[in-house]
């Protein structure tokens, strides 16, 4: 079988959520089907970090993808020749971008519909391309993908999509993130807070991950009079006026700290080393940060909605987003009681092996088999 994949997202220094998903599940199925040969479609020159055996070829399609103009040409034109060229049997785009004009079986994965719900964050060009071309390209594929049972539902109600059609491969956290030792701990937190208590953020701090009301929250749990900090990990890239206004006007704005850019080591030893992740998005359609921190055996606080409840379950502190006296509330719980510090932490373990790359490559390859039985 010869199986084609959209590796487009595969760029080193700059492979977000999407691209890890991408990476974990092509890398797997690649090392355990030998026999079957894997054409991987980018839109530049690739690391040979991808190229990941004998059974890879690379292929570079042109453009280079980095706009909505040019996603149509990559995709309605030169995808369209490769396909046909490198004689592909079954696509499989884990980003949820499709060639539009193939007869090519197709599985592809669409992880959230933040922009149908969420439209205003996205810039117009962004929007109108989005919002007219993933209802095509969820009818498109032979076989959808989505990381959620939310997310499933989503799709379904959305885009009028027979259920039958979904299935669901959830996200795993990483190998990368595991709890260090107490002595590693302090010197993170001699490093970054003067060794002060923290909670921490995870994530592409654009409006719908809620910085605003994390912002209000942290300044009002402050003013009970403590010596916590609050580290944003990550670059503060797309944030907004309204977030820099929040910031600036906060009373303890001396108390938030960024790291900047951070590697995945260091990254797992912020993590490690918090007293909480604060992740209480607007909407997600899994949020991995979650399960990166049960790695790290991090107590969690998270939102009540969209798809944050399925993938926490118990092992979280649950609260209202759009209310950030819940999360006033939720900071203060877990600074204070020790004890439920310690049964989060073990249920985030337990909740954690529910979750497995292996098992969602192996969802992914049968239906890849399926489609090329057809």
């Amino acid at each position: 079988m010869r199986i084609g994949v959209n590796t487009r997202l595969f760029i080193t220094g700059k492979m977000d959520g999407i691209a890890w998903f991408a990476y974990e599940i092509v890398k797997r199925m690649v090392e355990k089907h030998p026999d079957d040969e894997f054409v991987f479609f980018f839109d530049r020159k690739p690391d040979e970090k991808f190229i990941f055996s004998k059974n890879v070829k690379p292929v570079v399609v042109r453009p280079q993808s980095r706009h909505p103009f040019l996603w149509i040409l990559f995709f309605e034109i030169g995808i369209k020749h490769a396909l046909k060229k490198e004689k592909i049997d079954v696509l499989f785009s884990p980003d949820g971008w499709l060639c539009l004009q193939t007869n090519i079986n197709t599985i592809n994965v669409i992880h959230d519909l933040n922009f149908e719900h969420f439209p205003q964050m996205s810039a117009p060009i962004y929007r109108w391309y989005y919002r007219f071309f993933f209802p095509r390209f969820a009818r498109k594929a032979d076989c959808l993908a989505t990381v959620s049972n939310f997310s499933r539902q989503d799709i379904i109600n959305s885009y009028d999509i027979n259920p039958e059609k979904i299935v669901v491969v959830p996200n795993a956290a990483a190998t990368d993130f595991f709890e260090i030792k107490e002595d590693e701990k302090k010197l993170v937190r001699k490093q970054y807070t003067n060794n002060k208590p923290y909670f921490i953020f995870v994530g592409t701090a654009n409006k719908r991950k809620n910085i605003k009301n994390i912002l209000l929250a942290f300044d009002k749990f402050k003013a009970d009079g403590n010596d916590t900090k609050l580290v944003f990990a990550g670059m503060q890239k797309y944030w907004d006026k309204e977030m820099l206004k929040t910031l600036n006007a906060m009373r303890y704005r001396e108390d938030v700290i960024f790291t900047g850019y951070i590697s995945t080591s260091e990254l797992n030893k912020v993590i490690s080393s918090a007293l909480a992740l604060v992740y209480t998005s607007l909407f997600e359609g899994f949020g991995v940060p979650i399960l990166e921190a049960f790695a790290c055996a991090t107590p969690v606080i998270t939102s009540n909605i969209s798809s944050m409840p399925e993938i926490a379950v118990d092992a979280a502190l649950k609260v209202n987003p759009l209310n950030y006296n819940e999360i006033v509330i939720a900071m203060h719980t877990l600074y204070t009681d020790e004890s439920l510090r310690i049964a989060l932490i073990a249920k985030g373990k337990k909740r954690l092996t529910d979750f497995s790359w292996n098992e969602s490559a192996y969802i992914v390859w049968n239906k890849i088999l399926d489609l090329y039985q057809k």
